[in-house]
This record gives structure tokens, sequence and C-alpha cells, in this order.
């Protein structure tokens, strides 16, 4: 459970630009501030009384919204990497403000799917509330609901200050940051609180510095918060795949494609199993790419190549963090290396990449030609298989692990969460939600089911009322996992 939480926040800091250790970082200062403040007697907010670990944990999950709402921050800022990085960064509270009241739906959906993630993963009732107030402030001028004041809950206040702390440390310095902090004092968060942290802040930051976050403490207390708790990898992967909405499933599929794959050419149970928790997890780096460079159709310059080229060094990266799905997060970061050494990241060739690796290129390439994308349509299993065989032809594929996944039976796996849901979809609803959650407009899956974009609206208000959403991302996702929807 720890291991997917911690993937969750690679993800995240991967999605908003920061350092792929901020919200371990931000965790062990919004510790900090809660133990800090609960010894100074502060009760603010709702809450304010929290087990330990219950700051880290919201603060490792801060942004796990963050591949949600991407395509809404891709039309806003063009960059939606780069745009959220400049936003944290950005120390000037007028600015701040005034661009945050811009992001009404995008926060929406961020909080909406926060709230849902912390619910599938079985969190105390408390870190879910947090999740999906995320943004409140202090004034009532927050999102999603403009709760202001005792209202908020106080791991909020926690988890703000501390990530404001660790990036305007971290950009402009301690002294600066303060002065930052300051400046939003009784508006974004409590005066009191900011108090406590300008009190601490300096001491903090050194042990920060020193490698405090690194230590046993906070997973100690992160893993009395996740005892007991089971988390199915496919959420993870239904996360990492919200970031562009065709791309729903899409781990899944590669997952299970490879699998099959590897049954086909005789590995045992745990190859297999292995094998599929890589393709769940192959997309992990995907998150630091901006939507615009799939989306847009444009001539890639070398700045564009580059990034996704490291796509997969990301989720090689992320096998670091992750002791419990080390091997699978490094076998997933062999996923765009091809035979010839043309591939991505390592350049690897030959016997230099593992059989299974050779295994998940090819699933991963069956996969994307079979999977629509804003300027190419999918193929058939036909045309499917032919470029297949080109790419073995030209020596990018391995001929055995091309031949297995394009002769495997193909079947779609759906894992559910623990404690099944009694929501149940109708046919239409189903296949209405499913054409939406690819990134259809009404009119265009109205078009596709030979229905009025008035019929489609009924059926799709009908499945976000049963699933108790209010946006395509979080009824998506919660659709996904609960095996209500495959894609």
């Amino acid at each position: 459970m720890l291991d997917a939480v911690r993937a969750l926040a690679f993800v995240g800091d991967l999605s908003m630009g920061q350092p792929v250790d901020h919200s371990t970082r931000t965790g062990w200062l919004a510790t900090q501030i809660a133990e800090a403040a609960r010894a100074d007697g502060l009760a603010l907010g709702r809450d304010a009384d929290l087990a330990p670990g219950h700051a880290a944990c919201v603060a490792l999950l801060r942004w796990s919204g963050c591949t949600a709402n991407a395509p809404e921050f891709s039309v806003l800022m063009g960059d939606d990497v780069g745009g959220r990085d400049a936003m944290l960064s950005n120390g000037s509270a007028e600015e701040a403000s005034a661009l945050a009241g811009t992001l009404g739906e995008a926060a929406l959906i961020h909080c909406e799917v926060a709230g849902e993630i912390a619910r599938l993963l079985g969190l105390p009732a408390n870190i879910e509330r947090a999740m999906r107030h995320l943004f409140e402030t202090w004034n009532g001028h927050g999102k999603p609901d403009g709760l202001s004041g005792d209202e908020v809950p106080a791991v909020v206040f926690h988890v703000a200050l501390a990530g404001d702390l660790e990036i305007f440390s971290r950009v402009h310095g301690v002294a600066a940051a303060l002065r930052h902090i300051g400046e939003r004092s009784d508006a974004k968060y409590p005066k009191a609180l900011v108090d406590v942290v300008t009190r601490n802040a300096q001491t903090w930051m050194s042990a920060l510095d020193a490698g405090a976050h690194e230590g046993s403490q906070t997973a100690g207390k992160l893993d009395e918060t996740l005892a007991a708790l089971e988390t199915p990898l496919e959420l993870v992967a239904d996360v990492i795949d919200l970031k562009l909405p065709w791309m729903t499933g899409l781990s899944r599929r590669v997952a299970d494609s490879a699998r099959e794959a590897g049954a086909v050419l005789g590995f045992d149970a745990a190859a297999l199993e292995r094998l599929h928790r890589a393709g769940l997890l192959h997309g992990i780096g995907r998150a630091s790419v901006p939507n615009a460079l799939w989306n847009e159709g444009r001539r890639l310059g070398e700045a564009d190549r580059e990034k996704l080229r490291l796509m997969p060094y990301w989720t090689g990266r992320a096998a670091r963090r992750l002791s419990a799905l080390h091997a699978e997060a490094e076998l997933a970061s062999y996923v765009d290396e091809r035979m010839d050494g043309s591939g991505s990241f390592r350049s690897a060739a030959g016997a230099a990449i593992p059989m299974p690796a050779r295994v998940l290129a090819a699933a991963a390439a069956w996969v994307t030609v079979r999977t629509g994308r804003p300027g190419a349509p999918a193929l058939d299993t036909e045309a499917a298989r032919a470029a297949m065989s080109r790419e073995v032809a030209a020596g990018r594929l391995d001929p055995q692990a091309a031949d297995a996944v394009c002769g495997a039976e193909r079947r779609r796996v759906v894992s559910p969460s623990p404690g099944s849901t009694t929501i149940t979809l109708s046919a239409r609803e189903t296949e209405v939600l499913g054409r939406i959650a690819i990134g259809e407009s009404n009119k265009e899956a109205a078009k596709v089911l030979g229905i009025s974009p008035a019929t489609v609206r009924t059926h799709l208000e009908s499945a976000f009322r049963k699933l108790e959403c209010s946006t395509r991302a979080a009824a998506t996702l919660k659709a996904m996992t609960m095996g209500l929807l495959t894609v």
C-alpha cells in the first residue's frame, strides 16, 4: 500500500513539474507543522487532532488529481507541466490569487478525483474529506466549495503551508519564503499557523537539507495509517492514464497483453505477475510530458523529443523509491527500448534487453496502434499485425515477442477494488460513459452510438448520479476501478 501511495506521489510531482522528492519533503514538513500546532494548543479547522501519519499521507496524495485535470491546464496554459510549476513557484500572492480564480473547473476535477482516490484506497474519512477540499482557504475564497475558517479540515492548512514553504524556500530562499507566506496570512491559511511556521522554518529546512525526510520516522507513521489496506495496482494505472482521455484504460490493456504473451512463451507464474504489474506501471514517466506534445500534431523540436525520450527514465527513477515494486518499475522502464538500439532511454540493444522487457515493448507497441488518438485512428487487427511485422522486419521488435503478442488471445481483465460496489450501470449508460471517458463530446458520442445528444446527456447524468461524481475524470476513475467500465 505504501508503495502505491509513493507511486502516486511520484506521478503527482512529475505532473506539477516538481522535483521527485517534493511530496516526500512536503509530507515531512506537514507532519512537523501539525505536531507543532498541537504542542501549541492550536485547534484550527475541522479534524484538527489528526492521527500520526495523516498529514504526511495527505501531502503525498495532494497532487494525485493532477493527471485528471491536465487537459484543462493544457488549454489554459499550453504547457500543463511547466505552467503548473510556474504557478506554484510564483511568490506574488496577488498574481497567484488572480490565477487561482480562473481554475475553478480544474480545481473541482482535481479535488473530486483526489477524494475518489482516497476513498478507493480505503483511507480514513478525515483524509478523504481533506482531499476533497485541498484548495479551500481560511478566508473562504478557495475551491471547490468556498469553505472558510474552521469549516476547512485543519490538515489542508498544514499541507498547504508545508508545500509553499518547501517550494518557496527551494526557489527563493527561506527568508523570501516566509515573506511570501506572510502575505497569505489570514487569507490562504490562518495567521496562528503562519506564526508557528515562522518560528520553526529555518530549523525545519535545515533538517530537510540534512535528509530528515528520508528517515524511517515518517514512513513508520505512514505505515500505521496504511496498515491492513490493500491497493489494486490497477488504480495507480488508471490515475496515470487520466492524463489524456484517449489513453483511458491503456495501461490495463498493455498489462493484459504482456501477461498473455508471456503465457504463450511459457513464463512461470511469478514472471507473468511481474510482467503484468510492469505493464500497469509503464506509463509513470508520461506525467512529465506536456499534453500538447501528443495532442497538437506539431513537428517536435529537439527539446520536445528529449522529454519523450526521458519518459521511461522517470519510470526507472520511480523504481528507486518503490521497494516492493522495484523489480516491476525497473522492468517497466524498458518499455521503449528497441532491439536495434534505437529506443529510449538507455539505447539498449539485443541481448542487453531481457526477454520480459521485449515482451512488454511489443505489447505496448501493439496496444498503441490499436488505440485511437488525435490524428491517428485505431488500426484494426490485420492492419495492426502488419504494423508489428514492419517493426520486426526493421529490427526494432523481437520477432518471438511480437508473434506472441499478436497471437495471444487477448481478454480484458478487471480487478475491482476491495469491498465491491453495488452500483449498477445500464448497458446504454456504460456505452455513453465509455465514449465520454475517452474524451468524446456529447455530440460525438451521439453520432457514434446513433442516438441524440440529448439522450447522451440523459444517460450520462444518470451514470454520474449513480457514481456520485460530477466530472468525467472522477466518473471514469471510479467506474474503471470498480469494474463497471472497460475501455
